[in-house]
């Protein structure tokens, strides 16, 4: 009994097996067509080998269903292939699913590939983006299975009308980066289905149609940088379930529709670069995580409880020509980004930023805030960028700014700040472009700002700083500009760091004495401008060997001699030198170069002139004679060999 135990369990096994087995071949349809497909990109960086791997399940890019008896998506990204001969034999995989061909060459796709693959009911996916497509887009008959669509990145144009209508399964539809013309379609299928539409980057012109707003599921909908006119539809609020809404760089017109703010879904609204106007609707952020309405007309003020939802990271309403104060009710905990640079904005720059632990970037930058920076700026641990930049903020740079270990870029030029640079702000090691220029900025620039060696930028020009430059500034070894002119410095000038290549700017200060030898090694530098100080004696020969300069500014000092000779494409100005003057030996033009050859056919030329004169004059003396007979011969023989020599 045991014995036929067993023996019961094995044939069962048996079974259990051989028929997996069975199961897990492809049927000889699927092989062929895979076959002949590998032989189809034979010569290709496809890797697909029949002979090494006898099961195309195994081939890179193939995926089968769970027993691998069926094919059910190809993918051939990123080979280079150039060819779409092939597509046809893949619609002979009637359990196909998805079939991604992005980032190769193809310039078409084949009319039999439409005709073919339209038939399989099962496909899902199909991508061709980034490819070469030309021409008209297809017409899509069939695929009543398709769900995504992806052909961006590609040339395909002309204007789209039904090509797309038989989708009725579509739910993503990716025509981005391409050269449509005429207004946007609005035949895409099944109304209820539609989740993603994005037609970015396009040459559709006319209005947002009304007709779009029956896709109700969309939950994506980009129509950036085309040539879109006139106002948004006040029904775009009806597509209730919209996250990400895209309208930056057309030419939309209007006022931004208050009906935005009833989505209760909407995440990131970017309508940059547009000509939008009015005020901003209130409520707009109260779902919102990104915000861009930069580069329109938007004026009135800002809504007091726009800053206020706790899940608003992102805020750009640079220039605008908004007025009126920053709402400081309840800033949201979660801002990483605000920007409202270039506007009308005034009153003083609220306290209430304290506690903004997310902060990365603050641009208020361009507008009339006055008043004193607060201090309170500083526990905004993560800050990378702070412009303050051209307003009208006064009082005292504040030390706390130096607890902004995270700072990269600070911004404080044309204000009318006062007294002395903090030393705290040489604490912020990760500075690279601190630019505090056009204050009223003094005592002396603090030695300690060597500490700072990820500056690339420094600029403190149009101050009223005093004393000498300090030496450590050599140690600088990635700062490539520094703009030190129109201020009180004086005293020697130390060592340059190396590297400097935009600028040295000295000028305006009250340098004096001979030009130091400290400036000969910057041979990257690309403009040295040391005009406006009291510098004597020659100038110096070494600064004719800096072999990338381009600008060189000496003028209205003292100094005297012989301009050295610089390079034909330096540009230099001297005037307000009364002592200096231009040698003429060096700069004097050589001697035109005449070759060998030009000689030679001047005296030939010479020649041939006193010859033909000498002949003339025998020939017409003797012309009736033998004699005269004769020289008219040789006139002609010496002509007829004159032109062949030449």
């Amino acid at each position: 009994m045991f014995w036929y135990g067993q023996s019961l369990l094995f044939s069962l096994l048996c079974l259990f097996f051989c028929s997996t087995m069975v199961f897990s071949e492809l049927s000889s349809t699927q092989r062929e067509a895979m076959v002949n497909i590998s032989k189809s990109l034979s010569g290709s960086k496809v890797p697909w080998d029949i002979n090494e791997e006898p099961n195309p399940c195994y081939w890179k890019g193939i995926n089968c269903n769970s027993m691998n008896s069926s094919i059910t998506g190809i993918t051939l990204s990123g080979f280079s292939l150039s060819s779409s001969d092939f597509l046809p034999i893949v619609c002979k995989l009637d359990s196909l699913q998805m079939l991604n061909v992005s980032n190769n060459r193809f310039a078409l796709i084949p009319e039999e590939f439409i005709t073919d693959c339209g038939k399989i009911d099962g496909l899902k996916l199909l991508d061709f983006s980034k490819n070469r497509l030309v021409g008209n887009l297809p017409k899509f008959d069939g695929f009543v299975g398709l769900e995504i669509l992806d052909l961006s990145y590609n040339s395909l144009g002309g204007k789209i009308s039904l090509e797309l209508e038989e989708l009725v399964g579509l739910k993503s539809l990716n025509l981005s980066f391409n050269q449509f013309t005429g207004s946007l379609p609005t035949q895409l299928g099944n109304s209820t289905v539609l989740e993603e539409l994005l037609m970015s980057v396009n040459h559709f012109v006319g209005t947002i149609p009304v007709g779009i707003m029956v896709y109700r599921n969309l939950r994506v909908l980009d129509l950036s940088q085309n040539n879109l006119s006139g106002s948004v539809p006040d029904k775009i609020g009806e597509l209730s379930k919209l996250e990400v809404l895209i309208l930056s760089s057309n030419k939309l017109t209007g006022e931004i529709p208050k009906s935005l703010s009833d989505i209760p879904t909407l995440l990131r609204f970017a309508a940059h670069q547009n000509q939008f106007f009015g005020s901003i609707p209130s409520g707009l952020t109260k779902s919102l995580k990104i915000l861009d309405l930069s580069y329109n007309s938007l004026g009135g003020s800002i809504p007091s409880d726009f800053l206020s939802p706790q899940n608003l990271q992102t805020v750009d309403l640079s220039n605008n020509q908004l007025k009126g104060s920053i709402p400081t009710a309840n800033m949201s905990r979660s801002l990483v980004r605000l920007r409202l640079g270039s506007n009308q904005l005034d009153g003083k720059i609220p306290a209430s930023f304290e506690g903004l632990k997310n902060l990365m970037y603050l641009e208020l930058d361009t507008n009339n805030f006055t008043e004193s920076i607060p201090p309170q700026l500083g526990s905004c641990h993560s800050l990378a960028l702070l412009d303050l930049s051209q307003n009208g903020l006064t009082g005292t740079l504040p030390g706390e700014l130096g607890k902004l270990q995270s700072l990269q870029v600070l911004k404080l030029q044309s204000n009318h700040l006062t007294g002395e640079i903090p030393v705290e702000i040489t604490q912020l090691l990760n500075l690279s472009t601190l630019n505090i220029s056009g204050n009223s900025l003094s005592g002396p620039i603090p030695s300690s700002i060597s500490r700072l060696q990820k500056l690339t930028v420094i600029n403190l020009q149009s101050n009223r700083l005093s004393g000498s430059i300090p030496d450590s500034l050599a140690s600088m070894t990635m700062l490539l500009e520094l703009q030190l002119g129109k201020n009180q410095l004086g005293g020697y000038i130390p060592k340059m760091p190396p590297n400097l290549q935009i600028a040295l700017n000295l000028s305006s200060n009250l340098f004096e004495g001979p030009i130091p030898r400290n400036l000969d090694g910057l041979f990257l530098l690309e403009v040295l401008d040391l005009s406006n100080n009291n510098f004597l004696g020659e100038i110096p020969k070494f600064l004719t060997g800096l072999r990338a300069l381009a600008r060189l500014m000496l003028t209205n000092n003292s100094l005297s001699g012989n301009i050295p000779k610089f390079a034909p494409f330096v540009v230099l100005e001297t005037s307000g030198n009364k002592d200096l003057k231009a040698d003429p030996s060096p700069n004097a033009s050589p001697a035109p170069h005449v070759s060998k050859r030009g000689t030679q056919v001047r005296v030939k030329v010479i020649i041939f002139i006193v010859s033909f004169l000498l002949f003339y004059f025998l020939s017409f003396f003797y012309f009736d004679t033998k004699l005269g007979r004769l020289v008219l011969m040789l006139r002609r023989n010496y002509r007829f060999c004159s032109i062949q020599t030449d």
